[in-house]
């Protein structure tokens, strides 16, 4: 047996001589977070706050089981409390921030970091401020704007040539076919599109629980098509010098369509196209504006640029994005269904040593699993195969069982997610536009 196992038998049976020690239950607690039995971690964490509900180590052990098992709004529950009781210090505040952020929640992740820096001076975090962006209009940086109107300064995307294409993608056929529709037929057909006066271009949202294949899929467009492929992240656009986020992103729109026929791709996209009613300041609307009018062609028009963008939170978009010409089509990106799991697992164990694997019997036990999740398992099964191997001295191929008993140890991702949905699905979907997402509450 290892030592961590006789580490935790021996916990355990100390608890059990004596289960009103505190003490003795948060260590257990905390073992069994380190290794890995997270809602028996849970568990224990909560008895450690029925015997003492003043210790604040098992709250924060509370909320990283929370975390660990994907169960975000119960994790935003604690840490938001311990924030208004002025409890945890710079880490709980910062921690707050992180979550919000991984919910898709960047205006209230925002707010939440201004606080935590309010409150605790020291504890800007370089990596958070990047992926927030432009926190507070504040003072403007001495000729920031002469200097970005500048050539040598003018922002330029990465710009990618992919070479994986829908064959790369494991199941989504459905999606793969309106996307054909929307636009890899016009950029084929060019001559046809133009005959009836339809420009080639425009934009497409894809939507739906995080992992699920969002990014992967704007890239195998692009790939499809022989596309120029520009991703583009919130640290690459958003800046705290007033003026300079709308100029980042009138560059990265200059220079996509300077390499036409290309796909823009902006992922987590809500953090730039939010409702204009929820920017306190003018700086935000000031942003989404450029946005709208760069998607309207304000600089000579859009032919030969597609914008794709994903999101886990199109509830949070402004509605003027969906106008036509903008994002127009909205397309709802699901969990994989069972023959896609199959896929995807052929294309993750494709290079991998492994014996004949029944995907089909692994796909029906991972209903749920995002793309990430089987990624997951499949890493999973893979690190205890090394452990064999390094002790063996060769390769010990992976089996039908390893992977079932990887999927067995975890808990689909996307189950957060629909929870949160199901509120806009059910009470804010007048227009229909979440319709698709109905099948998916159960």
């Amino acid at each position: 047996m290892s030592q961590i196992s006789d580490r935790l038998r021996a916990l355990r049976e100390a608890v059990r001589i004596a289960p009103d020690d505190a003490t003795l239950r948060r260590l257990l607690a905390d073992a069994l977070l380190g290794d890995g039995f997270h809602d028996e971690a849970e568990a224990e964490f909560r008895a450690v706050l029925r015997l003492s509900p003043d210790d604040d180590a098992a709250r924060l052990g509370l909320v990283r089981a929370f975390l660990r098992q994907n169960k975000t709004s119960a994790a935003l529950v604690v840490l938001e409390e311990e924030v208004r009781a002025g409890r945890g210090g710079a880490e709980v505040h910062l921690l707050l921030v992180r979550t919000l952020l991984d919910a898709g929640e960047m205006q209230r992740a925002r707010e939440a970091y201004e606080a935590a820096l309010a409150a605790h001076p020291g504890a800007a975090d370089v990596e958070l401020a990047a992926r927030l962006g432009a926190m507070r209009a504040g003072p403007q940086r001495p000729s920031a704007i002469e200097e970005a109107d500048d050539d040598d300064d003018i922002l330029r995307g990465v710009v990618e040539r992919p070479h994986v294409t829908f064959a790369d993608v494991g199941g989504m056929e459905a999606l793969k076919e309106q996307i054909g529709l929307k636009i890899i037929h016009p950029l084929k057909h060019p001559e046809l599109y133009r005959a009836y006066g339809k420009a080639i271009g425009g934009g497409l949202l894809m939507y739906g629980p995080p992992g699920c294949g969002k990014t992967h899929l704007a890239r195998a467009t692009a790939g499809e098509v022989e596309a120029a492929f520009m991703a583009v992240g919130i640290d690459e656009v958003l800046e705290m010098w007033i003026g300079q986020s709308e100029k980042n992103l009138a560059s990265l729109f200059t220079e996509a369509r300077r390499q036409a026929p290309c796909v823009l791709f902006f992922d987590e996209v809500d953090a730039l196209a939010g409702r204009r009613s929820d920017f306190r300041s003018g700086a935000g609307r000031s942003l989404i504006n450029q946005f709208l009018a760069e998607m309207d062609g304000i600089d000579g028009g859009n032919d030969g640029l597609l914008v794709l963008a994903a999101t886990n939170a199109p509830w949070h978009l402004d509605p003027a994005f969906r106008r036509p010409g903008r994002f127009d089509r909205v397309l709802f990106v699901p969990p994989p269904d069972a023959p896609a799991r199959a896929a995807i697992l052929e294309i993750l164990t494709r290079t991998r040593p492994a014996e004949r694997l029944d995907l089909a019997k692994v796909a029906g036990k991972t209903e749920g699993f995002s793309g990430a999740d089987l990624k997951a398992v499949v890493d999973l099964a893979v690190e205890g195969k090394l452990n064999e191997a390094i002790r063996a001295g060769r390769a010990i191929p992976i089996t039908t069982a390893d992977l079932l008993n990887a999927a067995k140890a975890m808990r689909p991702s996307t189950k957060e997610w629909f929870s949160t949905a199901r509120n806009y699905v059910m009470y804010a979907n007048e227009s229909g536009l979440y319709d698709d997402v109905k099948p998916w509450l159960r």
